[in-house]
Order: C-alpha cells, then sequence, then structure tokens
C-alpha cells in the first residue's frame, strides 16, 4: 500500500478508535470485565488489528496478552490456570493474541499436547466459558482467517524485509506445509466449541484494512455503551464477519463437494 493510501486507511479508522474510548470509559464506570480473543493462522492479521483496537486506548484499563510456551511447572498446572491469572478485573479490558485455543490448533498440529490432552480441553472449555459468561464477563472470540496465497505472500514478505524478519518463526516455516492439518483442526474447534454463550465470529482477513475496522465493529457491537455516534455505521461487513455456525456450515458443504475442508 502506498504511504498516502495507508495514512488515509488509517485516519479513517479514527472515529471507531474515538467509539472505543467510550466503551472503555463504559467498563470503567459499569465495573464491568471484558475479553476479546485473537484466534488464527500465523500472518493472519490478530497482531496488527489488536494494535489499530489499541492505540489510543487508556493503557490503565487495558492488556495484551500474549503468553509464550509453558513453563515445566505450568504444564503440571490445570491447564486454564495460567489464562485465568490474566483475566481483567473491573473496568478492564485484556486482548488476548491468541488464547486458551492454543491446544485446540497450534499444539495438537504440532504434538506440544497429547490426543488426551486435546481431547479433555475439548469437553472442558464450553463449560469453562459459559460459567465465565454467567458470571458477568463479556467474551468475544474472533478467529481471522487468511487464504494459503495470502499467508504464502505474507510470509515472503517477513522473509525479505530485514523490519519484518523478527516474526518469522520456525513454526511459521512450516504453516504452508501444515495447512490441511490447521484446517482440519480450525473446522473441529469450531465445530467442538461454538456455543450460543460464546459463539464465534470469524473475520476474513486477506484485506487487512477491512479486518481492522470490521474487527472494532465487533467489539463495539459486544457491549451497550452510551454515548453511540448517531452517524457511524455498526453493522459489521457480512462478507468480512462470518458468524461461527455459517463457517461451520461452509466447510461441511465444501467437504461434501471435493472431499476436503479448505480455508
Amino acid at each position: 500500500m502506498e504511504p498516502a493510501a495507508k495514512l488515509n486507511a488509517e485516519r479513517a479508522l479514527r472515529p471507531w478508535q474515538v467509539e472505543l474510548l467510550k466503551l472503555q470509559r463504559h467498563l470503567e464506570l459499569e465495573r464491568l470485565r471484558m475479553i476479546v480473543l485473537f484466534e488464527g493462522r500465523d500472518a493472519a492479521g490478530k497482531g496488527g488489528a489488536i494494535r489499530r483496537v489499541t492505540r489510543f486506548m487508556n493503557e490503565k484499563h487495558y492488556r495484551v496478552v500474549a503468553l509464550g510456551r509453558p513453563t515445566e511447572e505450568q504444564r503440571t498446572q490445570w491447564y486454564f490456570q495460567r489464562y485465568v491469572a490474566q483475566f481483567p478485573a473491573g473496568g478492564e479490558m485484556v486482548l488476548f493474541d491468541r488464547s486458551w485455543y492454543n491446544r485446540a490448533m497450534v499444539e495438537r498440529v504440532f504434538g506440544f499436547c497429547s490426543a488426551k490432552e486435546y481431547r479433555d480441553f475439548l469437553v472442558g472449555v464450553t463449560g469453562f466459558e459459559k460459567d465465565l459468561v454467567r458470571q458477568g464477563t463479556v467474551l468475544v472470540k474472533m478467529y481471522f482467517s487468511v487464504t494459503k496465497e495470502e499467508q504464502a505472500r505474507r510470509f515472503e514478505r517477513r522473509r525479505t524485509d530485514p523490519l519484518r524478519q523478527w516474526k518469522l518463526s520456525e513454526i511459521d516455516l512450516q504453516a504452508q506445509d501444515r495447512w490441511d492439518d490447521f484446517t482440519y483442526r480450525k473446522y473441529e474447534m469450531l465445530k467442538r466449541t461454538e456455543t450460543r454463550a460464546a459463539p464465534w465470529l470469524i473475520v476474513r482477513s486477506n484485506d487487512k484494512q477491512s479486518a481492522r475496522l470490521n474487527t472494532m465493529k465487533v467489539i463495539l457491537n459486544a457491549v451497550d455503551y452510551k454515548g453511540r455516534d448517531p452517524e457511524l455505521d455498526f453493522t459489521p461487513d457480512p462478507g468480512i464477519v462470518v458468524p461461527g455456525v455459517e463457517e461451520i456450515a461452509a466447510m461441511e458443504a465444501e467437504r461434501r463437494k471435493s472431499g476436503r475442508f479448505t480455508g
């Protein structure tokens, strides 16, 4: 993207960033807790979306959490324990750049957890989230979906751009080869953990700017805060934001048609 176009795209987000400040103020006044999950493949645009969401927010009342591999001690604990330790207090928003759903995708694909640990997670996570929501936490679950071709393009840019090379990890280098494995685990995760209390929203993120704008709309729609700008359209683009149930149905239709999952 040309510098002028990039600057205009950033400016176009400003009205929504103002709304996010209003939302943040509402959470603070009402002492509400909010958790936003950013899931998806490597290079799907999660980090860039988080940076735009939080750019002007009050740092005292939000945190971005991106946990690394668990320590040996943490591996002996209840799986959710290190995530719960990062949960928000009243008036706070926590944004997870990958979350407990690591177990459903990355850990299972790369063998970082056992088959039993994987199964136990899928059985237990829905009750965990239902209880979280029942006790008043606002939970937003987003899965950023990028095509295989776009992921490859972004990896190549990371490889050749000195300012982006730090983003390229060993797991990134294997992501294209394991594309189908990730796709199957994505389907299993959505199918097993889509609930009325904690539904998934899929964010089509090939177009980063559209994904960022619509991510903001999803977050803003999760809480009925006061002072919304009546001039703004808060409805997410249905071509960008897709309910989890629709993504599941689309993947199942594709499997019936071609014999395999895609996307």
